[in-house]
């Protein structure tokens, strides 16, 4: 779903699981917001990517899914040339086929705008 002010929204199911994605985007970059159950911030993660190579810092830690936050952090930021803020708050940990299905969706969210 998507509205004139940049935001998307989309419920996923995966493996008996759902999730909401949350997407809004701005001029210079997008915050992206993955939930499961509770619609709640999360761990948070911060890329920047004006370089070669993008800068990654995590604001708020995670205990399971560091390298699911950074790679659509980092993912997102080089493919705009700019700044990809991503929180998370899921349940328990993905599955990689759960994590890599996330990450196509919300792939196919920002390229389809």
């Amino acid at each position: 779903m998507t509205t004139p002010n940049g935001f998307f929204h989309k419920m996923v199911n995966l493996e008996s699981r759902n999730f909401s994605l949350q997407i809004q985007k701005f001029e210079n970059g997008y915050f992206i917001s993955v939930t499961e159950g509770s619609n709640k911030l999360g761990s948070m993660v911060v890329s920047l990517a004006t370089g070669p190579t993008p800068i990654t810092t995590t604001i708020i830690p995670s205990r399971t899914e560091s390298l699911f936050l950074k790679l659509i952090a980092e993912r997102i930021s080089t493919r705009m040339r700019g700044i990809a803020l991503v929180s998370t708050f899921i349940q328990k940990p993905l599955e990689s086929n759960t994590a890599k299905a996330l990450m196509s969706e919300i792939m196919e969210m920002i390229e389809n705008e």
